[in-house]
């Protein structure tokens, strides 16, 4: 037993090394000052990309704060709401970017990072849905075991945006199967299915078989279903198929394909859809075809072509900064 009397061992690790900050902070005796206060203590942050992030953080949560006059208790059931948030997030669920994604800041994001160049195809949200485990298929291989749904083709050409073929380009795609539920949806995953990683030919050429995806809500069981039923907001995601493709010399795209006709296609409870990604759905009732693609029980298909026009790095950069400068420049204005 430890001599109370005895002065406790205390490490130098517990003890914060930075010293005080080498100016005057008065008390924050008004609301008013504890924002000020922070303010200045942020420009002690070294990084200037950092410190400029938390400068525009602090005031504009304390903006809000003070606008909405929030209460305690109001802050303290967004604090619980947020740890429900994390408390939820496993492995193979990433309830944060669900919120993110139904908060329209995922698809801003990313618009702002990637901005239209003409000729591309254009970016979509990630979703919280994308795994590492993804296995490699072949050219003409499924990436859905059978029977999770009605067949479907897909196949196309990855070029540059000049028209040159990008040979080699790898592709993830993954998808919902005709339940309206991703593989790490299901309590038993053994194996990940509706999901795959494929390359392009020499020529850019790539096809693949899959499942018609359909409609689907986005997991409603958590806090982020509960904010949605709180705001009166549907959680429906049209139907859709996943792609991400990586080349040697451009710039990465994350996308998704939306076949027309679906009726959450503008009310995209995540905001993902861009008119350049809806994409004709065509039925080939064919059983000689369908034999010939590797559909193993034959019949009639779905098919989808889609031309992926990738940007070059170079290409990208100056669009992203271009985009910028306007941007900045109609602020001023």
């Amino acid at each position: 037993m430890s001599d109370a009397s005895q002065p406790v061992e205390v490490t130098a690790s517990i003890y914060n090394e930075i010293p005080p900050p080498p100016f005057e902070i008065p008390y924050p005796d008004r609301p008013e000052i504890i924002t000020e206060n922070l303010l200045k203590l942020v420009e002690l942050t070294p990084n200037p990309r950092l410190k400029f992030i938390f400068k525009n953080l602090v005031r504009h949560m304390h903006d809000f704060v003070n606008e909405t006059s929030i209460t305690t208790d109001e802050w303290i059931n967004t604090i619980q709401f947020l740890t429900r948030v994390g408390q939820t997030c496993t492995p193979i669920r990433q309830e944060f970017i669900l919120l993110s994604d139904v908060l329209g800041i995922s698809a801003l994001v990313d618009a702002l990072n990637n901005p239209p160049i003409h000729g591309a195809t254009e970016s979509s949200v990630l979703g919280p849905f994308f795994t590492e485990d993804a296995p490699d298929v072949a050219m003409g291989e499924s990436i859905a075991s059978e029977g999770k749904g009605e067949y479907m083709y897909v196949e196309g050409r990855v070029l540059s945006t000049d028209g040159t073929p990008v040979a080699n380009a790898r592709i993830e795609t993954w998808e919902t199967d005709s339940n309206g539920s991703y593989d790490t949806q299901y309590s038993v995953r053994d194996q990940p299915d509706c999901r795959g990683r494929l390359q392009t030919g020499p020529d850019g050429h790539y096809g693949y078989r899959a499942v018609v995806p359909v409609p689907y809500p986005i997991p409603g069981d958590g806090p982020v279903g509960d904010l949605l039923k709180e705001l009166g907001r549907h959680n429906m995601r049209p139907n859709h198929l996943h792609l991400m493709i990586e080349a040697p010399g451009h710039h990465k795209l994350v996308t998704a394909l939306y076949p027309d006709g679906d009726a959450w296609l503008a009310s995209d409870a995540v905001f993902g859809v861009k008119k350049s990604l809806v994409v004709s759905l065509k039925e080939v009732n064919d059983d000689a075809e369908a034999k010939k693609r590797g559909f193993p029980k034959g019949g009639s298909f779905k098919l989808i072509q889609y031309d992926i026009v990738l940007v070059p790095q170079e290409e990208a950069r100056a669009a992203r900064e271009r985009f910028a400068a306007e941007r900045a420049k109609n602020a001023v204005a």
